[in-house]
């Protein structure tokens, strides 16, 4: 199933994120954890392009898995490592597979020698994509901007290239604060982007991601998450139950202002996707788990 056919049939959708093994042998239990979260019904999961595009194989070995379990599966596809061939390679085995979503993203610069030069910007990607079949192709955005942009005007620009190049979706990088999500809402219409967005939300349940996170998204942590954070520190249990509440009301206030999309970062939990899930039974409206 296309997801921006899901996307849009005017209901609430909780999709989840799952990522692969870096190693072959770690592909069964992967399986068997996003095969227990596709339990929990989701509207379709997302499975990333790990190690650098360097093992596209199980990307569609786990994103096969998801499609076992019945829900639609979403495979994640970098270029700036990558070559024209290669990536035509990868979508030839998706199209085999019986795959039809992909999430187009330029990828990490590499840390150390030069990136392929076949792409240099996701749009480019999108537009190659879908120039090798009918896909349904996917994209990010960042409400707080992209790391390397010029600023949120530039990084509006390039997403208008991207959604001009053909997407059909978006999805957000994590945000902690439901107010910027809506500021970036409001900039993306005035823009002329109107297609579906996904809000993405990670649930932070160890204190030690915060510093981790806020390095690596550059996400700003509102004070109140920062307090949660500091107090429960030291208590794991105490820390994973502040974490699930505080991104069970980020979501519930999303959706009570209108955004019915919703893509949860799992980190491969299915425990604590299962408790998110449990919370918004009612307003999912599927049995409590």
């Amino acid at each position: 199933m296309r997801i921006d056919g899901i996307l849009r049939d005017g209901r609430i959708h909780l999709s989840c994120e799952v990522f692969p093994p870096k190693k072959f042998d770690g592909i069964a239990q992967a399986s068997a954890v996003a095969q227990e979260i596709a339990g929990l019904s989701p509207a379709f999961m997302s499975v990333t392009y790990g190690a650098a595009g360097k093992t596209p194989g199980h990307t569609l070995a786990i994103a096969r898995a998801v499609a076992e379990a019945g829900v639609t599966p979403l495979c994640h596809l970098t270029c700036v490592q990558s070559t024209k061939e290669h990536v035509r390679t990868v979508l030839s085995e998706m199209q085999r597979a019986g795959m039809e979503n992909v999430l187009a993203l330029r990828g990490d610069l590499p840390r150390e020698g030069e990136p392929e030069h076949d792409f240099t910007y996701a749009a480019e990607l999108i537009e190659f994509i879908h120039a090798q079949g009918n896909f349904c192709v996917g994209a990010a955005c960042y409400p707080e901007g992209h790391p390397e942009s010029g600023g949120k005007r530039q990084d509006m620009d390039y997403l208008k290239r991207k959604v001009d190049a053909g997407v059909d979706f978006l999805t957000t990088q994590m945000f902690f604060d439901n107010g910027i999500l809506y500021n970036f809402l409001y900039r993306a219409l005035r823009a002329g982007i109107n297609v579906p967005v996904c809000a993405g939300i990670m649930p932070i349940c160890d204190a030690r991601q915060v510093d981790r996170v806020v390095k690596l998204s550059g996400s700003i942590m509102p004070p109140r998450f920062a307090a949660i954070a500091d107090r429960f520190a030291d208590d794991p249990e105490a820390m994973a139950q502040a974490g699930i509440a505080f991104a069970t009301e980020q979501i519930i206030d999303l959706i009570a202002n209108g955004v019915t999309n919703i893509h949860l970062y799992t980190m491969n939990k299915p425990s604590i996707t299962r408790a998110i899930v449990g919370n918004l039974s009612g307003i999912l409206g599927k049995p409590a788990v």
